[in-house]
């Protein structure tokens, strides 16, 4: 990659974020500067472009369990989004292409049923970014949408099995020796701590058990990396692995939006069918609205949702240029797909960043659902007639449950995000309920009643913590909080924030264990 190349996509970068957009808008106008310059698309800039997006899935895959592509607010929702968008899209173009519209004119009902299929698929790469940007990657609606684009990239190595009439290697079905062989692989992720070991790890597994392995055997590299990163997700190192990846696939995704720009340099006709196609856009998102409110999601839900997955996909570059090499499209609409895909990112960065402005104007136009039959994880917590609520029902909140129940004789409701850790503890008589406090839905669904006096936040990541205090003290909270810290030094930030105990795990549990050992040895407290 050239010097020039690196100076055009940090200004490009900043001069978004100094206009409050994503900076990988700039990086997408940023391209089709470097176009006009003269530079072209290269091996090495779609090498790291290819990079970027592999680690991307992979990381994806370290986020998502199985059972979430399960649910059919998933994989019904992708199905029949994907059906019902290549319809009306396709129907869409050949009324552009009835008034004569540049490129669709002369386009054969193929090539319109090739376009409507291309542009119901939403981008994975744009969609993760917005979602890890604004941290909500773990809300519901941001699992929907992961889990919707998972189903839309499957349906996507079908359609480029099928088009290239190349079958997977016989030899495929020994991947399924993966699934046992897991655990082997989330044994030697427990044995390399937190250093570069994990991070040399992540990579190899992405790129070459995932990526390489799978392309040798007939199968998409891309869908390889997230199918391993998804034998991983249930280690408890997943999400430290994740972290530890972030820097590097940041960097190597500013190739692939660059590589959209490189692509090819647009001329008028181009931009005018590109433009064209954006008109889609509205449609797909209507659709995506629809076909969720089929599975009663609330209403602020569907919308979030919607406008996440409201863009195209680069996908169409690569159904654009299976296209170009069997003869199905001409080349320029490599240009057109490449403009259109760039110009819905362009459109739906502003769109994202005001989401919640956007939903609250939506909202109202949308048909109310009672509460009551809504989808099971979007209905409101109840508390009941709970004294105390517990956030974090792990060795700390789980102790801190027992204490106050059984002592002090307080009517206890436990929270935890682990669906599995949820169920134990039900069987075993515990009050818990299954929610996320990193969602900031959790906080809008939870129904805090008058009898709340206090509520605990047990969560082990410090950031949870202060994300669920701050929720708390904008819902106007009016009982006591308080947290655990793991550090001496986020003592004083979380009671600037209004909480009103604070709990130093560490040196507590040194003291109390201290004065134990102490009173074994027959002494006492001066």
């Amino acid at each position: 990659m050239e010097p020039i190349m690196i100076v055009v996509a940090f200004i490009g970068g900043l001069v978004a974020m100094a206009v409050r957009l994503p900076p990988l808008v700039g990086f997408l106008v940023s391209g089709f500067v470097l176009n006009a310059m003269g530079f072209h698309l290269t091996e090495g800039i779609q090498t790291i472009a290819e990079l970027g997006v592999t680690l991307l899935l992979f990381t994806i895959g370290l986020k998502l369990h199985v059972r979430t592509l399960m649910r059919g607010e998933v994989w019904g929702a992708a199905t029949l989004h994907v059906a019902a968008s290549t319809g009306v899209l396709m129907g869409f173009l050949a009324i552009a292409k009835a008034f004569g519209v540049i490129f669709i004119r002369d386009a054969s009902w193929q090539t319109l049923a090739l376009l409507g299929f291309t542009l119901s698929f939403s981008s994975t790469v744009f969609v993760m970014k917005v979602l890890e940007d604004r941290g909500e990657s773990r809300s519901l609606y941001g699992r929907v949408s992961i889990g919707v684009l998972v189903m839309q990239d499957i349906f996507a190595v079908i359609f480029l099995t099928v088009s290239t009439g190349k079958l997977p290697s016989p030899w495929a079905l020994l991947l399924l020796l993966l699934l046992p062989g897991a655990w082997v692989l989330r044994q030697i992720l427990d044995r390399l701590g937190h250093g570069e070991m994990q991070v040399l790890y992540g990579v190899m597994l992405a790129l070459v058990l995932g990526y390489a392995l799978f392309e040798h055997l007939g199968i998409k590299g891309d869908l390889g990396a997230l199918i391993i990163g998804m034998l991983l997700a249930p280690h408890p190192q997943a999400a430290s692995m994740s972290k530890s990846l972030f820097d590097m696939k940041e960097l190597f995704l500013v190739g692939f939006f660059l590589s959209i720009g490189l692509a090819g340099l647009p001329s008028w006709s181009s931009v005018a069918a590109a433009l064209v196609l954006l008109l889609c856009m509205p449609l797909c998102s209507l659709l995506y609205i629809v076909v969720f409110s089929l599975y009663r999601l609330r209403p602020r839900t569907n919308i979030l949702a919607t406008l996440a997955l409201s863009n195209f996909s680069e996908f169409g570059l690569i159904v654009g240029a299976l296209a170009v090499a069997n003869d199905w499209l001409s080349r320029d609409w490599l240009v057109v797909l490449s403009l259109a895909v760039a110009l819905s990112f362009t459109v739906a960065a502003p769109l994202n960043s005001l989401s919640e402005a956007v939903s609250r104007r939506i909202e109202p136009f949308l048909p109310h659902i009672d509460p009551k039959k809504l989808h099971p994880s979007d209905r409101p917590i109840e508390v009941g007639n709970a004294q105390v609520i517990i956030v974090g029902m792990g060795r700390v909140g789980a102790g801190a449950y027992e204490r106050l129940s059984e002592r002090y004789g307080l009517r206890v409701l436990g929270i935890d995000t682990d669906h599995e850790r949820v169920m134990r503890l039900r069987d075993e008589g515990v009050n818990v309920v299954e929610g996320d406090a990193v969602d900031a839905d959790f906080w809008d669904k939870l129904v805090m009643a008058t009898s709340v006096e206090l509520v605990m936040l047990c969560m082990p990541a410090h950031d949870t913590n202060i994300f669920a205090l701050d929720q708390l003290k904008t819902r106007t909270f009016h009982g006591r909080i308080a947290a655990m810290v793991k550090f001496a030094d986020h003592i004083d930030l979380l009671r600037d924030r209004g909480a009103d105990v604070v709990h130093h795990l560490y040196e507590e549990a040194g003291q109390g264990m201290a004065d134990d050992a102490a009173e074994s040895m027959g002494r006492t407290i001066n």
